[in-house]
């Protein structure tokens, strides 16, 4: 199978189910931005020390291309079979984060990203997904989206955060507080 189809040269795609759109297409840009996060939460796990926490990446890792397949359909009742994301995906970073903030110390500052090499991308990875959160929004605004897709987002991003405070702890990394000058 060839991975080139030329079908895109044009500067037109696919969604599923056939429908043609231009690259540039909200609902593009967003499956677009989840596929960045997905891969910087590949990066995550390739570059955390201790394999504690590979599986539940892959499972966010799938969890995001499940969104990516949803967003890729454009319509409200989908005729194409694609897989389920339910409450208990979302429930599923809940928990993750409860536990992580049984050990964590108290915040009490927002803290700048760094310290190791994996809370760094971790950051990032928060990051991209705010940003694929804002797309997928705004995409809302203009056409359907399933309400679950948000909020999975969402929640994704808080767990990120949390995770980078984790990883900072179990690397022995400093978190630095931010301090504004006033």
């Amino acid at each position: 199978m060839k991975i080139y189809t030329k079908t895109g040269d044009q500067g037109q795609t696919s969604l599923l189910g056939g429908t043609r759109v231009p690259k540039h297409h909200l609902r593009i840009e967003a499956y677009g931005n989840l596929d960045e996060l997905n891969s910087a939460i590949g990066l995550l796990r390739d570059s955390i020390p201790n394999k504690n926490h590979e599986a539940v990446l892959v499972e966010i890792q799938d969890r995001i291309f499940t969104l990516g397949s949803h967003l890729a359909y454009k319509k409200k009742k989908s005729k194409v079979k694609i897989p389920d994301i339910s409450d208990n995906d979302i429930e599923f970073l809940e928990i993750g984060m409860d536990a992580f903030n049984e050990t964590l110390p108290e915040m009490r500052n927002f803290v700048l990203p760094g310290g190791h090499t994996a809370v760094s991308i971790c950051h990032m990875a928060r990051c991209i997904c705010r940003r694929a959160e804002r797309s997928i929004v705004h995409l809302s605004e203009h056409s359907y989206v399933e309400s679950i897709v948000i909020q999975y987002v969402n929640r994704l991003s808080d767990y990120l955060f949390v995770l980078g405070r984790k990883l900072a702890q179990e690397t022995g990394a400093i978190e630095t507080p931010w301090k504004p000058r006033m």
